[in-house]
């Protein structure tokens, strides 16, 4: 199943879609079991605005859906929002771009932003998963080229695709996070 939907970039373009075509997000089957019919069941809510320059978005409502079969729920992600992660993909690229370009620690401006070790840990599970990604994003890219080494690549996805389209790209393939 594509847990991420492509296109939706911002939490005010998400908003805007599950009141004007929920359906949008409705997967085509059950991840659980395959069966197709799936109906809505709601919402949860993410705390996933965590921008500091407007009035908060939160709580951000993500619908859910029920299987007839077997009456597990599921649910998709917009593209701006990172799956099991506090901080949007947008916020992890930012936070990340310092340690592509050398440093070995980011910038925290006031205290708002993610901790090191939260970062670190992104770090960690990005150079973990590289190989893979790099595969399938080179494969469906020329632009990316031939970028030697982890940093240069990165930094090219970055400035072309940015790290919340690269991953939904990822997710038709693979699972992601």
């Amino acid at each position: 199943m594509r847990r991420i939907v492509v296109g939706i970039t911002s939490l005010e373009q998400h908003i805007e879609a599950i009141s004007a075509s929920p359906e949008r997000y409705r997967p085509r089957c059950c991840p659980h079991c395959g069966l197709k019919i799936l109906r809505r069941h709601g919402y949860y809510y993410r705390k996933s605005d965590r921008r500091r320059e407007h009035a908060s978005l939160n709580p951000v409502p993500i619908c859910r859906y029920l299987c007839s079969g077997c009456h597990h729920t599921c649910s998709r992600l917009p593209e701006c929002i990172a799956a099991r992660r506090w901080y949007d993909w947008s916020v992890q690229q930012e936070a990340l771009k310092p340690r592509l370009k050398g440093c070995s620690e980011g910038l925290r401006a006031d205290g708002g932003g993610p901790d090191e070790r939260t970062v670190d840990r992104w770090w960690q599970w990005l150079k973990a998963r590289s190989d893979l990604f790099e595969f399938h994003l080179r494969a469906r890219f020329a632009e990316l080229g031939r970028a030697a080494g982890f940093d240069a690549f990165w930094r090219r996805v970055f400035a072309t695709l940015g790290l919340a389209r690269a991953m939904a790209i990822l997710d038709h393939e693979l699972i992601v996070p």
